[in-house]
């Protein structure tokens, strides 16, 4: 499910059992997109490669824009989302330049706003919470 080059970390959204989301983090251009659904039977898996990713490129890198676009997510997917958010927060706390941009769509009534507004509040992290 995962590609990675050595560098970025490639995962291309499919629907099978459980949605998962598309995920781009491109050590390059020092961008991260998380996009779409994501409601997985093991999420804590599933973003746990994200970390590690995180974790080796914060090794040689200072900064990253992570841009979140997710529609939906489960419970499961939430925590792990939460834990994401954490870490990045300890890499900021470490001098690590991190813009973290939660994006919810307009006719979503607020819930996706709401959701990012708890992850900033439970993480310390801060997210430029945009609609679109």
């Amino acid at each position: 499910m995962f590609i990675e080059n050595g560098k970025n970390l490639i995962v291309e959204s499919k629907k099978d059992a459980y949605f998962v989301p598309y995920v781009n983090f491109d050590a390059d251009t020092q961008h991260c997109l998380v996009e779409g659904e994501s409601y997985l039977e093991d999420a804590f898996e599933f973003y746990d490669n994200m970390m590690n990713w995180f974790k080796e490129y914060f090794k040689t890198h200072q900064k990253v824009v992570l841009d979140c676009k997710l529609s939906y997510f489960n419970t499961s997917s939430s925590r792990a989302l939460l834990d994401l958010f954490r870490l990045l927060k300890e890499f900021e706390d470490d001098g690590k330049q991190i813009t973290v941009n939660w994006y919810y769509p307009k006719e979503d009534h607020d819930d996706m706003r709401i959701e990012g507004e708890d992850f900033m509040d439970e993480s310390e992290m801060h997210l430029n919470i945009i609609s679109y």
